[in-house]
């Protein structure tokens, strides 16, 4: 495992193809809001991408963040992308404004605890899962962030939402950490 927080988003995804050569991934996804991430992953992945950025609306009102430019970029190279409700996100969170409780945040901040990339990396494969551009049980090499940019790598098995106990984190490849904390594989 590698230490992000002094490294750019090129580097995570040089580290995180390399890691892809050498071991066995049947599929990438790479969460991006604005498609930059994105598209600069699929000069590493091409065709074996799998772009996760958010619904429309998550914003602004019927508004779309992904710049058509990067979509564009992405489906050109043969990556797919997917913008949909986040699975620890939207009817949860309308539920838990109303109630005052949903598991999904519970789920979801314990993620965080590992750091916001990490709770990104797990759910983009159940998205994409759920949208069926990865099969349940195969082998994801997810990428997330924390705010701009890539700063974790996760090795995933793949499952879909409503079987989020069966999804498994089977290595991880880069995350956040400083000097005095960070373990490496």
């Amino acid at each position: 495992m590698i230490r992000t927080d002094d490294m750019d988003t090129g580097a995570l995804l040089d580290r995180a193809a390399a890691y892809a050569d050498d071991h066995d991934v049947d599929a990438v996804c790479v969460a991006s809001t604005s498609g930059e991430t994105g598209a600069a992953a699929v000069e590493y992945f091409g065709d074996e991408l799998v772009v996760v950025g958010h619904s429309y609306g998550f914003d602004e009102t019927n508004e779309q963040e992904l710049d058509a430019d990067h979509v564009e970029a992405i489906e050109a190279a043969g990556g797919d992308v997917f913008v949909g409700p986040m699975a620890f996100s939207n009817v949860g969170s309308a539920i838990a404004e109303r109630d005052g409780y949903a598991t999904h945040e519970v789920i979801a901040d314990v993620l965080r605890l590992f750091g916001q990339g990490t709770k990104v990396a797990v759910e983009c494969p159940l998205m994409a899962c759920d949208a069926g551009l990865v099969d349940s049980g195969s082998r994801v090499l997810s990428i997330g962030g924390t705010g701009s940019g890539a700063d974790t790598a996760l090795l995933v098995e793949a499952a879909n939402t409503r079987d989020l106990f069966d999804a498994r984190v089977l290595d991880v490849i880069a995350k956040p950490g400083d000097a005095e904390n960070l373990i490496y594989w």
